[in-house]
């Protein structure tokens, strides 16, 4: 069963677009409007450790050097947000859709993002020690290989 493995992640990223296409009777008014409940916020250096941002949608957000240990993104858009030093340490991504997204240099120590799709983000020093990129789709090749070093 060789294609399992990319049947896996094609139907991760099957699933994650329909998701963002198709709307939520409570998400939108219109199909073609999408609210963020963060947009060109900056809220760097903030502590917001353990809060629930499940299902919300950033969009242009700095949350550089921010507390986010513990913090929940289950089912989060982000797009475009800069967790650059950010402590994101046990904080969950599953499940979320993270385009275009830079997590240089952020501790991501026991971070889970477990069938998270993740296209055009940058990793580059993350500490990704005890990260949990199970059925995580990532979309760029080199950042894939950056990440899977040591497995996934």
């Amino acid at each position: 069963m060789k294609y399992g493995k990319y049947f896996l992640n094609l139907a991760a990223f099957l699933l994650a677009l329909t998701i963002l296409v198709l709307p939520l009777p409570a998400q939108a008014q219109s199909a073609a409007t999408v609210y963020a409940d963060y947009e060109n916020d900056n809220l760097s250096g903030q502590d917001k450790s353990g809060e629930d941002f499940s299902y919300n949608v950033f969009i242009n957000v700095n949350l550089q050097s921010a507390n986010l240990s513990n913090a929940k993104f289950i089912g989060a858009n982000i797009t475009k947000v800069d967790f650059t030093n950010a402590n994101l340490h046990g904080a969950n991504f599953s499940d979320a859709f993270i385009n275009g997204s830079t997590f240089k240099e952020a501790d991501l120590t026991d971070a889970v993002f477990e069938f998270a799709v993740i296209s055009k983000s940058e990793f580059d020093g993350a500490d990704i020690t005890g990260a949990d990129f199970t059925f995580a789709t990532i979309l760029d090749y080199k950042q894939k290989r950056k990440l899977c070093q040591n497995g996934c």
